[in-house]
């Protein structure tokens, strides 16, 4: 089966200016659980989760060091911690999304949909066309809903 067949068509998106607070009524009013979005030239520019918005509520943990003769040596990357940080102090879904996109054509295979997506461990891929334009998406509750009529 191809994507063409089970993605949905209507997909709710935001913008990379649009608020937190934005996206997070869209998910619970639209009972999903990821928003593609969009840049300022109508392209992907990346996805915003739920997981994206609890992780703004959880601690985040900073690198471990060693003090030695009064140097800090980081055992982990100080760059990842300020990454982190950013993303959840974020009032914009520019800001708070996750900006590796893994996406899919409409005349791929389902199989190829749940592959990418259990190697990536992904929820939903944007299904583009030829330019790279958003013309859908496919989510596992997609999948499933095909697999198990």
């Amino acid at each position: 089966m191809l994507i063409n067949d089970i993605m949905t068509r209507k997909v709710v998106t935001v913008t990379t200016g649009d608020s937190v607070e934005e996206c997070a009524r869209l998910l619970q009013k639209h009972n999903i659980s990821g928003l593609p979005v969009l840049g300022k030239d109508g392209k992907v520019a990346g996805i915003v989760t739920e997981g994206d918005l609890i992780r703004r509520a959880s601690r985040i943990k900073a690198p471990g060091y060693l003090e030695i003769l009064g140097g800090l040596i980081y055992l982990g990357s100080p760059q990842k911690f300020v990454d982190e940080l950013q993303r959840a102090m974020s009032l914009e879904a520019g800001n708070l999304m996750s900006k590796k996109v893994i996406s899919i054509k409409p005349d791929d295979t389902m199989e190829k949909a749940a592959t990418l997506m259990i190697e990536n461990e992904i929820s939903r891929l944007p299904v583009l066309d030829e330019d790279g334009n958003l013309i859908g998406i496919v989510s596992r509750r997609d999948i499933m809903q095909h697999l198990y009529k």
